[in-house]
C-alpha cells in the first residue's frame, strides 16, 4: 500500500514522531528532557549508530541523525537518508503503526524529502496472490512532515513518482498467465487514460503492416499475439519541439525461444519487459505531475516461446528499416524488437531516444545489481545530464566503450547483419547492434542487474525495482526547468 503523505505545521507528541536531526542539540528542548537528551547523545556516539528509540507509553519518539560534517557527498547523503527511512519500516509493523510525523529538526527539507522517499518505496508489498494477505501486509497508511523549508508541491510530487514506481514493479511482479502483451497494452491504455496521455496500441496486422520484422519472428512462438504500444504526452507550452521519446523492451516473458534457457535462468523471466513498464511507468509520472516536456514511449510486446512456427537459428529476418539479420541465437530477441521500435521512433524526428531493457547478461555481469550500463551515439549533450541524474536518484550509470571496432563482431556473411557478436562485450555488441537503427541522438540503457532482485536491498523490494522510472522523470523535469538544452 502507498502511504498517504502530506505537509503539517506541528506535530503531536501522542503519536509516533521521528525526530530528523545533525547534532544532538537540534533535539526540541520542550519534547526532550534532560536524561533523554543524553541518553540520545551517549547512544549516538556509539560506532555506526545513526538511530535511537524511546518508548514514550506505546508511542515512539524515532531520533534519526541524517547527516553530519562528514556528509561532504550530496548524492551519498541523499541515498543514506533513503535508506534510514526505510530502515524503520519493520518497527511500524510490529508495533501496528499506522501513522508517523517525521519532523525536520535539522533544517534540511531535501535531505527530509529523501528520508520519506525512502520510507514510501521500501512500503510497497506484492501480496495480490497470497492467501494471508491481512498478516503480512504493512502497517504505515499515513506519513506527515513538518519541514518548514519543504513545499507541499514537492511532497505531492513525490507521492506521484513513488505511485509510479508501485505501478511500474506490480507490472513487473505480475505472472505471464495474467499479463500477456495484450494485457501488459491494456494495462498501459488504463494509465494513459487516467493521465491524460494519448496512447495507440498496434495489433498484429498493423504490426505486419509495417513490415516489423524483429518484433514478428520473436512472436513466431507464441499463441498471443504481438502489440505495439504508443503513447503521447504533449503539454500545451512544451519546452522541446522535437519529442524525447523513450523505448522499452517488453517481452512478457522469454524462455530463450529455440536457444532454450536452463530452468534456473527462466524463473524470473515474467521481468523482462522491465524495460518496458519504466517508460510507461515514467510517461505516467510525469503527465501526473504535468512536466512541461513533449514526451513518447514506443513498447514493442511479445513474449519468446518455442513452437512449431518458433523462428530458429539459422533463420534470416528482414526488419521494419529492410536490414536483413541473420539469427543466431533466439535469446538474444529483445534488440530485434527493440530494433524495429528505434526504426518507428525516425517517424518523430526526436530531440533524444533512450531505449532501456534487460538486454544482457554480460550487463549485468559486469556491474550487478549496482548499476546500469550506458552507451550512446550523437547524444553526447544529453548524455552527462541523464548520468548526473542517476546519481542523484542512485540508479547510476556506467558508461561502456563504443568504439566502431565492436562492429566488426556483428558483421555477416549472409546478412547485413548477425543478432550475437560472441562470446565478448556481449553488452556493447548488443548496444552496437541497436545503434544501426537510429539516425538520432541515441542513449541505451542496460537494466538486466538491477530491474530484479531475488532478496530485497532496502528500499528496493524483492522483485521488480522500477529502476528507470525515478531516473527517466529527474532527467525530464530538469529539461522541464531549463536546466538541460533542449
Amino acid at each position: 500500500m502507498l502511504p498517504e503523505i502530506k505537509k503539517t505545521i506541528h506535530f503531536d507528541t501522542g503519536k509516533t514522531n521521528i525526530f530528523l536531526i545533525s547534532e544532538v542539540s537540534d533535539l526540541p528542548e520542550d519534547i526532550f528532557d534532560a536524561p533523554e537528551t543524553e541518553y540520545v547523545a551517549q547512544r549516538l556516539a556509539e560506532k555506526n549508530q545513526n538511530t535511537v528509540i524511546l518508548n514514550k507509553l506505546g508511542k515512539f519518539a524515532f531520533i534519526c541523525r541524517i547527516a553530519s560534517k562528514e556528509d561532504t557527498d550530496q548524492n551519498k547523503l541523499l541515498e543514506k537518508c533513503r535508506k534510514a527511512g526505510e530502515s524503520l519500516l519493520g518497527i511500524y509493523k510490529d508495533h501496528k503503526i499506522g501513522s508517523v510525523c517525521v519532523v525536520d529538526c535539522c533544517h534540511k527539507p531535501t535531505e527530509t524529502l529523501a528520508f520519506a522517499e525512502g520510507m514510501l518505496l521500501g512500503n510497497y508489498q506484492f501480496l495480490k496472490y497470497r492467501t494471508d494477505r491481512s498478516e503480512k501486509e504493512s502497517t504505515l497508511t499515513e506519513i506527515e512532515i513538518v519541514s518548514p523549508g519543504l513545499d507541499e508541491e514537492a511532497i505531492a510530487e513525490l507521492h506521484t513518482l513513488c505511485k509510479a514506481v508501485y505501478t511500474c514493479r506490480s507490472l513487473i511482479n505480475e505472472p505471464l498467465s495474467s499479463l500477456n502483451a495484450e494485457k501488459l497494452a491494456e494495462e498501459f491504455e488504463s494509465m494513459a487514460h487516467e493521465a491524460g496521455i494519448k496512447i495507440e496500441v498496434l495489433n498484429k496486422q498493423k504490426i505486419e503492416a509495417l513490415k516489423m520484422g524483429g518484433l514478428l519472428a520473436v512472436n513466431l512462438g507464441s499463441v498471443d499475439p504481438p502489440t505495439f504500444s504508443i503513447m503521447e504526452y504533449k503539454p500545451e507550452g512544451a519546452v522541446n519541439a522535437k519529442p524525447i521519446v523513450l523505448v522499452g523492451k517488453g517481452v512478457v516473458y522469454d524462455t530463450g525461444g529455440m536457444s532454450l534457457k536452463p530452468t534456473a535462468s527462466m524463473d524470473t523471466m515474467k521481468c523482462d519487459m522491465s524495460g518496458a513498464a519504466a517508460v510507461a511507468s515514467a510517461l505516467y509520472a510525469i503527465a501526473l505531475a504535468k512536466l512541461p516536456v513533449f514526451v513518447v514511449a514506443l513498447i514493442p510486446a511479445t513474449d519468446n516461446r518455442t513452437d512449431g512456427n518458433a523462428y530458429v537459428p539459422g533463420d534470416i529476418i528482414s526488419m521494419m528499416d529492410g536490414t536483413t539479420v541473420e539469427v543466431l541465437n533466439t535469446d538474444a530477441e529483445g534488440r530485434l524488437i527493440l530494433a524495429d521500435a528505434l526504426t518507428y521512433a525516425k517517424k518523430y524526428d526526436p530531440m533524444l531516444v533512450i531505449d532501456i531493457a534487460t538486454l544482457t547478461g554480460a550487463a549485468e555481469a559486469a556491474l550487478g545489481k549496482y548499476g546500469m550500463a550506458g552507451m550512446q551515439n550523437n547524444a553526447e549533450l544529453y548524455f552527462p545530464q541523464l548520468v548526473k541524474s542517476g546519481f542523484e536518484v542512485h540508479e547510476r550509470i556506467a558508461e561502456f566503450p563504443f568504439w566502431d571496432d565492436y562492429e566488426e563482431l556483428l558483421k555477416s556473411e549472409i546478412a547485413d547483419l548477425k543478432n550475437i557478436g560472441g562470446r565478448f562485450a556481449g553488452a556493447i555488441t548488443a548496444g552496437k547492434f541497436l545503434q544501426h537503427f537510429t539516425d538520432y541522438p541515441w542513449i541505451h540503457l542496460d537494466i538486466a542487474g538491477p530491474a530484479f532482485l531475488d532478496k530485497r536491498d532496502g528500499y528496493r523490494t524483492m522483485g521488480g525495482t522500477g529502476v528507470g522510472v525515478r531516473l527517466f522523470f529527474d532527467f525530464v523535469k530538469k529539461i522541464g526547468e531549463n536546466k538541460v538544452q533542449v
